[in-house]
């Protein structure tokens, strides 16, 4: 899923950690040391690294109360995802995790638990539950860090929703995921968005990269609120140390593990209890994008074209009056009662962008929507 963040010294870590095979990039299995993909040059102080460690209580003993914690996921097999990892495992504070799988590794801050593995992201399903089951805490939600492809090589920092709630039972999710599914969506999406724009701004990413939502799409499946966070969109990009630090600065503050306030915890919200579930336009939502960029909007689950499939009745042999078949109610169904179940006393709005619309599909979303008492927004609605 920086020029002011010092990547300090991580706390000495057992032989085997600082032994783990990372990948360097896709393809490569050279091991290396967890702390050669770290810029230790920065002129920041260590001792603020010891003494953050020397005080964590120690990991295993938090088994013994039911913790709630965030769960955050990379790949060695990525760069745009370990090297985000790295980034945030070298700020202070982190020791080894406990033991979860033998093929994976564990570190601990806080209520942030980090778990490394070296599959595809989108392979390992239910880690959030597998993690509740092994260790006895309780996940609050789940966050990926992951590269992102895209026609146009365009570098981008990318934060999105994941599901795939348009494909029938049956069908082979082509990234992961369950047909039909849609994940819990992160309510911190919005405010994270926001925040990453300011951090990448400040770091002087902008313009050259484009800060995005993405539409909802791909897995793994999972169980508590998620988010994706990525960089894009070729090999060089997925490299870039500096993109990689941002993206550790995003969670660091976001998580508020730099001593600060959380940024998008939903159950602090007293004012603005609207939610926006956005319906059409392109995989990058550009319609559902400029209302989410406003301060104090929250966004669900973003069901691009693709994801309401439609059949033109048109198109049915000697029908009249034919029924419009395809996936795109399920879909919208499955994508508003995920997003509701996120936010709970949320009050939920569906935001159309009209003009990706023919007519006929229009009619019969908003029909839909009326017919499942889902309130449809216009920008202002939001704010």
């Amino acid at each position: 899923m920086l020029l002011s963040v010092a990547a300090v010294k991580l706390p000495h870590l057992p032989l085997l950690f600082r032994l783990f095979p990372l990948n360097c990039g896709l393809g490569s299995s050279k091991p290396v040391s967890l702390l050669s993909h770290i810029n230790t040059s920065s002129s920041s102080s260590s001792s603020s690294s010891s003494s953050s460690s020397s005080s964590t209580p120690n990991p295993l003993s938090l088994s013994q109360h039911k913790a709630m914690v965030t769960l955050l996921v990379a790949t060695t097999s990525d760069p745009a995802s370990i090297n985000p990892a790295n980034a945030l495992l070298a700020m202070p504070g982190w020791q080894t995790g406990r033991h979860f799988q033998d093929d994976m590794k564990s570190f601990v801050n806080e209520e942030v638990r980090v778990v490394l593995h070296g599959k595809s992201i989108v392979a390992e399903d239910d880690l959030d539950k597998r993690w509740e089951e092994v260790t006895g805490e309780v996940v609050h939600e789940v966050i990926f860090f992951s590269k992102h492809t895209a026609a146009s090589n365009k570098p981008a920092l990318t934060v999105h929703p994941i599901g795939v709630p348009h494909l029938r039972e049956g069908d082979v999710p082509p990234q992961g995921g369950r047909p039909g599914w849609a994940a819990l969506p992160n309510p911190r999406m919005g405010p994270w968005l926001r925040l990453l724009k300011n951090i990448a701004q400040a770091h002087n990413l902008v313009p050259e990269f484009e800060i995005t939502l993405e539409a909802t799409h791909h897995g793994p499946v999972t169980n508590k609120p998620t988010m994706f966070l990525e960089i894009g969109s070729t090999e060089d990009y997925w490299k870039r140390q500096d993109a990689a630090q941002v993206m550790a600065k995003l969670v660091w503050e976001g998580l508020g593990l730099g001593g600060g306030t959380d940024v998008g915890n939903w159950s602090r919200e007293k004012d603005n209890k609207k939610i926006l579930l956005g319906i059409g336009g392109g995989h990058y939502v550009p319609r559902h994008m400029d209302v989410v960029l406003k301060d104090n909007v929250w966004v669900g689950h973003l069901l691009s074209g693709y994801s309401v499939p439609m059949e033109d009745p048109s198109q049915s042999k000697g029908e009249t009056n034919a029924e419009i078949g395809g996936t795109w109610r399920h879909s919208i169904k499955a994508a508003y009662e995920a997003t509701k179940s996120a936010f709970p006393g949320g009050e939920i709005l569906a935001h159309l962008d009209h003009k990706s619309f023919k007519g006929w599909q229009k009619n019969a979303i908003t029909g839909f929507l009326a017919e499942q008492n889902i309130q449809i927004g216009k920008p202002n609605n939001f704010y």
